[in-house]
């Protein structure tokens, strides 16, 4: 069976099709990125705003001829924190399922960090037997998974993005120190209250943290398989931090590896992932190219493994 799943996230539309191979793997057949920035004004207004609406209609359009392609049997759409917050999601959700053809399922904190934590668990074996934290920052949202290395301890969701938090305190370009003080106090602010453990690895998700390891490897061609499982120390993300937070938003559209669509946004999601590093202390950052859209693929395909 080939399936097709869509990740409809606050800043991304993410399409990954699938299959399962004969060893009871998952392949990819395709796996596109587009930018929709269904945040846009969203943490001020609480509402998508028209012109979100039509830049992620204009992506489903090309998400549909895909799907059909790769002549895909079945579509599973989730989306998360941006359609679980605005008032008006249904202005999107009806145009969507017509478009695309299939239902669109909003899913709570609880299970996007559910499928989060399973696409580490079966893409990065490596981790097994140790704890490690999984970190899915998104564009409004991050999810927070604590794993001892067999099972799922905790898993949170909370209100921190890089879009968010960029239109909430980044108003200079580039930020001034009293933004980003503002900036950094919000997200400790939100990781207080959380039981999270010392000493164990971290493991970065989603477009931010592939941005930081492309980045980190000065890569100029996005290759997956070098960026899933490539490992950063905490001092080397506080220092590409630092760079992004010292640089206009036109200086970061030139550091390779960043997608010049996020550079508006990447200092914000990387200070997530910095300040995260240095609350657990970790000894390494793990960053992982496969998340929840992964997570569901996964689920579906293998199933009955």
């Amino acid at each position: 069976m080939r399936l097709g799943v869509i990740d409809i996230g606050t800043n991304t539309l993410l399409l990954l099709v699938a299959e399962r191979c004969g060893d009871g793997q998952v392949r990819a057949l395709a796996d596109v990125c587009r930018f929709g920035r269904l945040g846009q004004g969203l943490d001020a207004t609480k509402r998508l705003h028209p012109d979100a609406i039509a830049r992620c209609l204009v992506v489903f359009r090309e998400y549909r001829s895909l799907l059909d392609h790769h002549r895909v049997e079945r579509v599973r759409v989730i989306a998360t924190q941006a359609m679980r917050e605005a008032e008006n999601a249904a202005d999107l959700v009806g145009p969507a399922a017509q478009i695309l053809d299939a239902n669109i399922e909003t899913i709570d904190g609880a299970r996007e960090a559910e499928l989060a934590y399973l696409a580490q668990r079966r893409s990065l074996p490596a981790l097994a037997g140790q704890p490690f934290v999984v970190a899915d920052v998104g564009g409004g949202s991050s999810e927070i998974i604590v794993s001892d290395g067999a099972r799922v301890v905790s898993a949170v969701s909370v209100p921190i993005g890089a879009v968010r938090l960029s239109e909430r305190h980044l108003k200079s370009d580039p930020p001034s120190a009293a933004e980003r003080a503002a900036l950094d106090a919000d997200i400790d602010a939100h990781l207080a209250p959380l039981a999270l453990p010392s000493g164990a690895a971290l493991v970065a998700v989603a477009g931010t943290a592939t941005n930081l390891a492309a980045a980190d490897l000065a890569m100029e061609r996005y290759e997956p398989e070098r960026i899933h499982g490539h490992v950063m120390t905490p001092a080397a993300l506080a220092e590409l931090t630092d760079r992004l937070f010292a640089a206009t938003i036109a200086a970061r559209r030139e550091i390779v590896g960043i997608e010049p669509q996020r550079a508006d946004v990447i200092a914000g999601g990387a200070a997530i992932f910095t300040r995260l590093a240095a609350r657990l202390a970790a000894p390494r950052v793990v960053v992982s190219d496969r998340g929840i859209r992964w997570g569901l693929a996964y689920e579906v395909l293998t199933a009955t493994s």
